[in-house]
């Protein structure tokens, strides 16, 4: 599996590369600025693209914009974020544009090995991975005339979690509920955010932020 690594800090770059190449992930790049990102994803395309926010030459949003810029040239680039922020705006757009493989990671809370390289499997297998903290950020923002407030404070954390990629039994082991209240729960947040209920859970959890982010369409 192919990676392309943004990261400006030597050390975290290298020690990110080793990370993943001892995991059997090649290194098709691995760069420190925004334009040696998007051009390195469009020479490359790789299986997957794990990506700092905060790249030269401004340390401000690079990293992200480059690669937003990339997926509108290779639509479905399963990209993963690092970051020690969120990027509300930018944030919004990666996950609303429908085409899978998304993940948005708070370095300070990746506290493990394993974690990570679940994270940047699940991502380049089409699906999702997101930092509770991300989501509740996004879904906080939306303010009282968003369709978020329709939903009580248990379908939110379930929702947070489904935003998570968890699946009904991973959900339900992690509030201490039964696999049927789990999908109680859910389907009364399609019915209250409108959006129809489906089998996959990539799909679901994608049809959700977009729709929380005012990209409903993407959900049909």
């Amino acid at each position: 599996m192919r990676v392309v690594l943004a990261e400006d800090l030597y050390l975290l770059r290298e020690g990110l590369t080793r990370l993943l190449e001892a995991h059997g992930f090649t290194m098709a790049a691995a760069v420190e600025t925004g334009p040696d990102l998007l051009a390195a994803l469009i020479e490359h395309r790789p299986d997957v693209a794990v990506v700092d926010v905060r790249l030269p030459p401004t340390l401000t949003d690079e990293g992200l914009q480059a690669a937003l810029a990339a997926r509108r040239q290779i639509p479905g680039l399963p990209v993963l974020v690092l970051s020690q922020h969120v990027q509300q705006l930018y944030a919004r757009e990666l996950l609303a544009d429908g085409s899978g493989g998304v993940g948005y990671l708070l370095k300070d809370r990746v506290f493990n090995a394993d974690q990570f390289i679940d994270a940047v499997r699940r991502v380049a297998a089409g699906g999702t991975a997101m930092d509770p903290d991300v989501i509740a950020k996004l879904l906080h923002s939306q303010g009282d005339s968003r369709p978020i407030q329709r939903l009580s404070p248990r379908e939110k954390e379930v929702l947070e979690l489904m935003a998570e990629g968890c699946s009904n039994s991973a959900i339900a082991a992690r509030l201490t509920v039964s696999d049927g209240a789990v999908a109680k729960h859910i389907a009364n947040i399609f019915t209250k955010l409108e959006l129809a209920p489906t089998e996959d859970g990539n799909r679901r959890v994608l049809a959700v932020l977009a729709h929380l982010n005012g990209a409903a369409d993407v959900a049909g």
